[in-house]
């Protein structure tokens, strides 16, 4: 799937912004690369729990310092085996589909991860070195993101990137810390399950124009998105290998009086 088929699927409450942003965050990409860590993930998938724990406790697992950007996005093909996942969105289905290809997959599976653009099979054991290895190579994107509550009470998003690479794609997420799901059916039938960095916005994928992009958008928070625990995320990627140049986060962006 090319990158402008994944855009129409994956494209979540977006417009133009008619407002300027309320004082809130302001953050800049560093001279290195921060590791960005997809998780694809299914609250009808029973072996997926040990994963989310692990995105959960990822600072636990990681060196002390080092640059992760963190992301969970909830696939849909599960939910036919008796739960319905409330996070999941078939866009990141499409998503997956395409990292995976490619990285050269035949298939696609939960849980998977990625790091930077790039499967990582071995997440027990190998994430800890796969962010210290792309924490020391030089950024191919920088990343510029405003983020704040617009007057009408709106997440007000600016964000500029720019890069030499050919063929790169800037996208934006808003992420949802403090889930909690109480599974009745599936896999995980009775199962109490917890959340972390879990997507729920996604814009996507915006092309550049010589070397540059720039982005401002507003996105609608529900009254059951708790705002406090909301983070923003901006990076640039690769539109024909996957390759992720650069990631950038923010939180409390959308804080009350942020």
């Amino acid at each position: 799937m090319n990158s402008r088929g994944l855009a129409f699927c994956v494209l979540t409450a977006a417009m133009a912004l008619p407002a300027p942003v309320l004082a809130g965050c302001d953050v800049r990409s560093g001279p290195n690369t921060a590791a960005l860590i997809e998780l694809y993930t299914s609250e009808g998938c029973s072996s997926c729990p040990p994963a989310d724990r692990q995105l959960r406790q990822l600072r636990e697992t990681l060196a002390p310092g080092a640059e992760a950007v963190p992301i969970a996005l909830h696939v849909s093909y599960w939910d036919y085996i008796g739960w319905k996942d409330p996070y999941a969105q078939s866009g990141f289905d499409q998503r997956q589909s395409w990292l995976g290809h490619a990285n050269g997959q035949r298939t696609i599976y939960t849980p998977e991860f990625f790091v930077g653009g790039a499967e990582l099979r071995s997440w027990r054991s190998g994430l800890r070195e796969r962010v210290r290895q792309l924490n020391a190579t030089p950024a191919l994107a920088d990343i510029h993101l405003q983020a704040g509550i617009a007057p009408d009470g709106k997440l007000a998003l600016d964000a500029a990137a720019k890069t030499r690479e050919e063929a790169a794609t800037l996208y934006l997420a808003l992420a949802e810390n403090g889930l909690v799901s109480n599974v009745t059916r599936g896999e995980n039938g009775g199962a109490t399950l917890q959340h972390d960095h879990v997507v729920r916005a996604w814009i996507g994928p915006i092309r550049f124009n010589s070397g540059t992009v720039r982005v401002q958008r507003e996105i609608a928070l529900p009254a059951a998105w708790k705002r406090t625990q909301l983070s923003v995320i901006a990076f640039v990627q690769d539109a024909r290998n996957g390759k992720v140049l650069q990631a950038l986060a923010a939180q409390q962006c959308t804080a009350p009086n942020s």
